[in-house]
């Protein structure tokens, strides 16, 4: 099935579903204090727990300098603390502050209570499908990033 907004393809036409949603959840955001960069790295924390600004770093995909000046700024907000590390007095342990997990729960239930709503409206047979769907999801996300020829688009 041909799409009108995305390039026909099953990769062309997911990336933009998943760019759209993606806008449609942003835009329920309550705390507009943080960015959006540093918000995904307080959710990083909240999910993966307490951990070193260089493994922050890689879940986040960013180089470490530039986390660097996320955790700084998060810092400066009061949202994350910084403890020395256990065992290596060179680096130390970033995790999320009481208020940094108040505003995760405040941004996961705006966000919860829009897509909530768009979800009663479907049939139960749709939501089981994007249940799947949201298996399949997780199956690529959790898979290691390698370089793919673009002639192998789906």
């Amino acid at each position: 099935m041909h799409s009108p907004y995305g390039d026909g393809s099953l990769s062309g036409d997911l990336s933009l579903a998943v760019v759209r949603l993606a806008r449609r959840l942003r835009g329920r955001r309550e705390n507009k204090l943080v960015s959006l960069t540093q918000l995904s790295a307080l959710y990083t924390l909240h999910h993966e727990g307490p951990m070193t600004p260089g493994a922050l770093a890689a879940a986040e995909r960013v180089r470490p300098p530039s986390m660097t000046r996320v955790i700084a700024s998060l810092s400066d907000l009061g949202m994350i603390k910084r403890e020395p590390h256990p065992t290596d007095g060179r680096q130390a342990i970033v995790t999320l502050s009481a208020s940094g997990v108040e505003v995760i729960k405040e941004e996961s239930a705006a966000r919860e209570a829009w897509l909530s709503d768009r979800l009663r409206e479907l049939t139960p047979s749709e939501r089981d499908t994007l249940r799947e769907g949201v298996q399949i999801f997780n199956k690529i996300l959790n898979q290691p990033d390698t370089e793919i020829p673009r002639s192998r688009a789906i």
